[in-house]
């Protein structure tokens, strides 16, 4: 999806959201390319720790501004819900330290949110842009909770 093709009025909370997206997609090809344990290790923190913020705050946020639009983005949101706890599933795991299953837990993850942003970004925010939501004050609040759970200052 374009940034500039999206509308003023959501263009700052989906692309946060996607540069979200991206830079995640940039960890999962960092840990394919990386060879020592202790790097895998640090590259799967730091995607546990982005993947659990972001989707902290599209539950808390975006989700919650999109609910009981319509009946179809409410289905999607649901679906959204039960991937995120799949997710937060694999995430658990792999913060759980086994260094014998790092490698495939880490792989079900790079598959599993891949999945999970293509669906995002070809249904999700096409339809939110469809249906002319305005999510100015939502960017706002995602800007700022996500500062917060980083612990950066506002």
């Amino acid at each position: 999806m374009d940034k500039s093709k999206i509308p003023v009025e959501q263009r700052t909370a989906l692309g946060l959201l996607m540069d979200d997206h991206r830079a995640v997609k940039k960890l999962f090809k960092q840990f394919e390319a990386a060879k020592a344990s202790a790097e895998k290790h640090k590259i799967a923190t730091e995607t546990c720790q982005k993947l659990s913020v972001h989707a902290q705050i599209e539950e808390e946020i975006f989700y919650t501004a999109l609910r009981d639009v319509s009946q179809k983005l409410d289905d999607m949101l649901d679906e959204a819900k039960v991937e995120h706890g799949v997710a937060k599933a694999l995430i658990a795991k792999i913060e759980a330290g086994d260094p014998d299953m790092l490698d495939a837990n880490y792989k079900v993850l790079t598959e599993y949110v891949g999945h999970h942003v293509e669906e995002e970004e070809s249904e999700l925010f096409p339809a939110v842009i469809k249906a002319r939501i305005d999510l100015r004050e939502v960017a706002a609040q995602l800007e700022a909770r996500k500062s917060e759970l980083l612990g950066e200052p506002a």
